[in-house]
């Protein structure tokens, strides 16, 4: 809790004994998965897990809270959190009990915790922030602060990031360097896989992608969110199947093929 923040009803009744409190709900989960992780009455399929072998469902367990921000219920977006929850104390779990134990759930809690205070000068220490810019400014100079060891303004994009965001990411990187957007329409020679580069990709599937990225581009400088528009966008194509698929040229499940004309 930060200093001077408001004590609401559940906080009131956490220290009554009435409720208990987030810490101490967390403690409970930790003890789900240690009960899980446990060599003798725990579960072999969760012992198995490596935090690499998780990787699906996190990346899955990510875009269902998505999905329940844009598009779902309150319920759905608790539910949502909770399962992202999970993914990061079953993780932090396993690093604790790795050969290397090179952290736990309690490191990646004070590392956030601390990190957010040194990017928020404003608010922990004695700078003085004038609006959303300052704060933004304030917040850029500490990241910048922390990862001086960096060689690159790109650094640090996850490669395995959707395209349309990975690209939009990269752009605003750009933007904030003062650097401009690179011609598209000649051969590159950044591999797109092992042994291969995109000069050697078929040209009219480079030539494609080259066209998708112009949009983006576009798309970044009218302030949309391309990977959120085309959520929505498939979002709506889905719905559009799904009320064709249970149209009236349908029945018992098998298309209705009309009378051809003779």
């Amino acid at each position: 809790m930060s200093a001077g923040r408001a004590q609401g009803p559940r906080d009131q009744e956490a220290r009554g004994g009435y409720e208990p409190g987030a810490g101490a709900r967390l403690g409970e989960l930790v003890g789900v998965v240690d009960a899980l992780l446990a060599d003798e009455g725990g579960c072999a399929w969760n012992r198995a897990q490596t935090p690499r072998s998780l990787v699906t469902y996190l990346v899955e367990e990510a875009y269902e809270l998505v999905e329940a921000i844009e598009h779902g219920t309150s319920d759905d977006l608790r539910e949502e959190l909770g399962d992202v929850l999970y993914q990061v104390v079953l993780h932090s779990a396993l690093a604790a009990r790795a050969s290397t134990g090179a952290f736990d759930l309690a490191d990646v809690v004070r590392d956030v915790a601390e990190k957010t205070v040194r990017r928020h000068p404003h608010v922990f220490g004695a700078e003085r922030a004038d609006g959303v810019d300052d704060i933004v400014r304030l917040w850029s100079a500490a990241k910048a602060d922390e990862k001086s060891r960096r060689t690159s303004v790109y650094d640090g994009v996850p490669v395995g990031q959707p395209a349309l965001a990975r690209a939009q990411k990269l752009d605003s990187r750009r933007a904030a360097a003062g650097s401009a957007r690179p011609a598209a329409d000649g051969p590159s020679t950044v591999s797109s896989g092992p042994g291969e580069t995109e000069a050697h990709a078929p040209s009219t599937e480079l030539a494609w992608g080259r066209a998708l990225l112009a949009r983006v581009d576009e798309a970044t400088d009218r302030g949309i969110d391309a990977e959120r528009a085309l959520r929505a966008a498939v979002r709506e194509r889905e719905a559009l199947l799904r009320r064709d698929e249970t149209g009236p040229t349908t029945r018992d499940g098998v298309e209705q093929v009309p009378p051809q004309p003779e």
